[in-house]
C-alpha cells in the first residue's frame, strides 16, 4: 500500500502556499527528531488563530472529499490532533455534512464520564486525523484504540508527508514512516501535501528567497528520502 495520491495537484500547491504565507513551514537549518539537520520544518502549531483554523479546516475536508474515502466519524489523537478532529468537522458542517468526532486524554480521568475519549461515541468508519507522521507512535495508538472500542478505523488524514526514511547514519530503513505505517495497519494514509509538492513550488511559485532553498530541500530528499 502506498499514500494516495493527491487528487487535485492545484490543491497541494495551494496549501504549501498558505503554510508558507502563515509562517507554519519555514526555511534555514532546523533539527528534526531524529537529530538530522533539515533545511525545511512544519510547525502545525502556528496555525494559532480563527482564519488561519478555518483555512486550515477547509483544505483537510477538501483533500478528505477528494480521497473518496467512506467515513462515519473523526478521530483527534491527542493533542494537536484535537484542534484539527474539531475544525475539519466545522468544515465539514459548512460543506453541509455534519459529522461526529471525540478525541482521546493522555490520561485516563477517574471521575465525571471518566475513561480516555471524549466527544462522541467511537462507532463506524473513522478517519484519525493529525498534523505530520514522525514515528507513528501516537497513530498506531489511536488505532488500537479505535479497535477496542469497537470503532473501524479507515484512514489517516494528515497535513504534510516528508517522505522520510527513519534510521541513523547509513542504516536508513526501506520505507518511510507512513510508509511503514501502511503496510503494518493496512490504512491508507492521506496527505494534502507531500515533500514533492514543496519542491515543486520552490521551483515554480516561490518568491525568489525562498527559491534559493530548493536545492538543499532537494538534496536532503535525496539522502533520506524513500
Amino acid at each position: 500500500m502506498t499514500t494516495q495520491p493527491n487528487a487535485d495537484h492545484s490543491l497541494a500547491r495551494e496549501f504549501v502556499q498558505f503554510a508558507v504565507e502563515a509562517g507554519v513551514l519555514r526555511f534555514g537549518e532546523f533539527k528534526t527528531k531524529a537529530g538530522r539537520l533539515s533545511p525545511y520544518f512544519f510547525n502545525a502549531g502556528l496555525f494559532d488563530d480563527g482564519a488561519k483554523l478555518k483555512r486550515l479546516g477547509e483544505f483537510y475536508a477538501r483533500r478528505l472529499a477528494a480521497s473518496g474515502v467512506a467515513f462515519d466519524m473523526l478521530f483527534g489523537p491527542a493533542y494537536k490532533g484535537i484542534t484539527l478532529a474539531a475544525t475539519i468537522a466545522i468544515a465539514l458542517a459548512e460543506q453541509g455534512r455534519s459529522v461526529p468526532f471525540s478525541y482521546n486524554r493522555k490520561e485516563a480521568k477517574d471521575h465525571g464520564e471518566g475513561g480516555v475519549v471524549v466527544g462522541a461515541p467511537l462507532r463506524g468508519r473513522t478517519v484519525i486525523v493529525d498534523d505530520v507522521i514522525t514515528d507513528g507512535a501516537s497513530k498506531r495508538e489511536s488505532v488500537e484504540l479505535l479497535r477496542r472500542e469497537g470503532a473501524e478505523p479507515v484512514a489517516v488524514l494528515i497535513a504534510l508527508d516528508r517522505k522520510e526514511r527513519g534510521g541513523a547514519g547509513d542504516n536508513l530503513s526501506v520505507g518511510s514512516a507512513v510508509e511503514d505505517f501502511e503496510r503494518d495497519f493496512s490504512l491508507p494514509v492521506i496527505a494534502i501535501a507531500t515533500v514533492a509538492d514543496l519542491l515543486d513550488y520552490l521551483a515554480t511559485d516561490a518568491h525568489p528567497s525562498l527559491a534559493a532553498h530548493a536545492g538543499a530541500v532537494a538534496r536532503y530528499r535525496d539522502r533520506y528520502g524513500a
